[in-house]
């Protein structure tokens, strides 16, 4: 056995679980939580914080980074997007970044510079953001721009990352889910080819530290978003299309949040609009998707059934109504609602809005105009589910 001596230091993980202990006491609290149901989402929501957090402590580096999954199915946040692949790199003013890519086959491709973190007060503000359509994109599909300080006549391609910058992010949009992904590296020009330094008793006493705060912001953040922009306005309703805050100058979106009766639904009729991306979805009062790979909790433009008129028309209910349209609550008394349009060149007026109405569920076939056209039988619901259960498991491998 050696003779020396380590001094073991006491209480490296108590940040962490400090701080696991504090948001239990959030979940366990949460107003909103009046089901059993509600609770055990909670819970669970909080073990894919817990995993997310950890993940991203030990994988972040300033001097040498990686782009990281940024939220996924199993650690979802912030009313993360069915069809959308989030990733995301931690960058600093000062940095020069080359990043590389292959572009894939789904709808969308964006970037966006972000600075500070979401906090229980306040949203990141976002430099600047942009669809793939101001890149040089090769007859390959490959790509290279890079990102760093402001500097005169910059290149083309050459993206400046502003004062206080913290994270790039990159999100992947799919439309009926068989589009193939594409790729995407980045690489700080002054440290590739070197090694980082290995982590030490304190820089690991760090990452403690750090994921206590970052999963204690985390969970507080997100209690907040709804109360910022959706729960104030009148419930089963939506508010008219508008620019999404600090995203993209081409993304609009439509709110909402919704409380129904075991025996209620409510009908959604809205435009198919020209926008190359056109989504719906349902998310949980933990500000977070339902699960959208085993029920049909999400539509986008490509997979839904739009009626002979051009509109689509969704059902949100508890109880099977037989139509293709059918978004499942999954038991779920109250929620959120979101509408996303991306890509659009021109502004989504509230002509292209939605409207909604409340109806009971043995009256939804009356407010459906081509309800021959929208009728499912079991077997075809089966489908649909197969369907989505494939695609999503080629996404996340492929």
């Amino acid at each position: 056995m050696s003779s020396r001596e380590i001094a073991v230091p006491k209480d490296i993980t108590k940040p962490l679980t400090d701080s696991i202990a504090e948001a239990e006491r959030l979940i366990a609290s949460a107003e909103f939580a009046e089901t059993e149901q509600d609770l055990a989402e909670g819970y669970d929501y909080l073990a894919g914080s817990i995993a997310a957090i950890i993940q991203l402590v030990r994988g972040r580096s300033l001097s040498h980074p990686n782009f990281v999954t940024s939220t996924g199915p199993s650690t979802k946040m912030g009313l993360d997007n069915p069809d959308t692949l989030y990733y995301h790199a931690d960058v600093e003013p000062t940095g020069t970044y080359l990043v590389r890519g292959r572009r894939g086959t789904t709808t969308d491709l964006s970037f966006q510079v972000l600075r500070g973190d979401y906090t229980p007060s306040a949203v990141p503000g976002g430099e600047d953001a942009f669809d793939d359509r101001r890149l040089t994109i090769a007859d390959d599909g490959t790509f290279e721009l890079t990102f760093g300080p402001v500097i005169p006549d910059p290149p083309d391609n050459y993206f400046a990352l502003g004062e206080g910058a913290s994270m790039l992010a990159v999100r992947e949009v799919y439309s009926d889910w068989t589009e193939r992904k594409g790729s995407i590296t980045i690489e700080r020009v002054d440290t590739v080819g070197t090694a980082p330094d290995e982590a030490d008793l304190a820089r690991v006493a760090r990452r403690y530290a750090t994921a206590g705060k970052m999963l204690t912001a985390r969970i507080n953040t997100w209690f907040n978003f709804p109360k910022w922009f959706y729960l104030d306005e009148p419930v089963n309703t939506f508010t008219p299309p508008r620019q999404t805050p600090g995203g993209l100058s081409t993304q609009f979106s439509s709110v909402g949040h919704y409380r129904l009766g075991p025996d209620e639904a409510m009908v959604i009729s809205i435009p198919k609009s020209d926008a190359p991306y056109q989504g719906f979805q349902l998310g949980s009062m933990w500000y977070i998707s339902l699960d959208y790979v085993n029920h049909q909790t999400s539509l986008n433009s490509a997979q839904a059934q739009v009626d002979p008129d051009g509109v689509i028309r969704m059902v949100v209910s508890h109880r099977d109504p037989g139509v293709a349209n059918w978004i499942e609550t999954t038991g779920r008394q109250q929620g959120i609602l979101q509408f996303r349009w991306q890509r659009s060149d021109s502004p989504i007026g509230p002509e292209l809005g939605p409207s909604a109405t409340v109806v009971g569920i043995d009256e939804v076939a009356a407010h459906l105009p081509h309800l021959e056209h929208n009728k499912i039988d079991q077997a075809g619901w089966s489908e649909r589910i197969a369907a989505r259960q494939r695609a999503f498991a080629e996404r996340m491998l492929g």
